[in-house]
């Protein structure tokens, strides 16, 4: 069994060179093979949907340095993404959908691409198509009416500050609606704007291509194509 631990020698190498037709064989195994799981057992669909984030950095940063503008990103991002994934998000699918849970959905089906000031893409897996396109369009629908409102309450209290600080209310009278506000305003700016820009015809695709059942499977094929040569040369040696 030393043969097991001792390095490739040359004669290896030679061994696997004159082996090509071997290896051909096999790749093309290993490509038959991958495209029959493909087709025997198809990935999941994936649909995306995509909400437009816009932070108004001109009118909610106007002063600051490069360095300000990365953290203030970097933590209002933070506050969408705790947004995107909150129960109270996910439950918009969950009411169209008593088979899925709030914990089944975030753990296995939904993802979020990395989030910036930009474009947002949100996906969902489903063994169906247009059950797939249904949860990611409640998904983001959900979200971008979340941040919608968090926006408006978020205004409403600036609004109702600024008013306590010129003496035009008294604290008093208001001080309930303004804890109301605070807690639905999600912590989030008021200057932020978010649109739903796609609703409909959602993109569709497979979880993974067919290319890539292909290539793993040729390319497992060929390693053990490859320790098949080696091991039988040791031992026939």
């Amino acid at each position: 069994m030393k043969w097991l631990l001792s390095p490739p020698s040359l004669n290896d190498f030679l061994r696997l060179l004159r082996a090509w037709k071997f290896w051909l064989l096999f790749s093309l195994l290993g490509a038959l093979l991958g495209a029959g799981a493909y087709y025997a057992f198809p990935p999941d669909y994936r649909a995306q949907a995509t909400v437009v984030v816009d932070f108004n950095l001109e009118e909610s940063l106007t002063e600051g340095n490069d360095r300000d503008l990365f953290y203030y990103l970097e933590r209002e991002t933070r506050k969408l993404v705790e947004v995107a994934w909150s129960d109270e998000t996910i439950e918009a699918v969950t009411q169209e959908f008593d088979d899925l849970t709030v914990a089944s959905l975030r753990n296995e089906r939904l993802q979020l691409s990395h989030p910036q000031d930009g474009a947002w893409h949100f996906y969902a897996d489903d063994a169906d198509a247009a059950r797939a396109e249904k949860i990611v369009s409640l998904w983001a629908g959900s979200f971008n009416q979340q941040v919608q409102e968090g926006a408006v309450n978020a205004f409403a209290l600036n609004a109702m500050r600024i008013a306590l600080e010129n003496g035009d209310i008294s604290l008093a009278g208001v001080e309930e609606e303004i804890t109301a506000l605070e807690a639905n305003s999600l912590g989030i700016t008021s200057y932020l704007e978010t649109s739903f820009s796609q609703k409909e015809s959602l993109p569709i695709t497979r979880t993974n291509s067919l290319g890539e059942y292909v290539f793993f499977g040729a390319t497992g094929m060929l390693f053990l194509a490859t320790l098949g040569i080696l091991f039988s040369g040791k031992m026939n040696g």
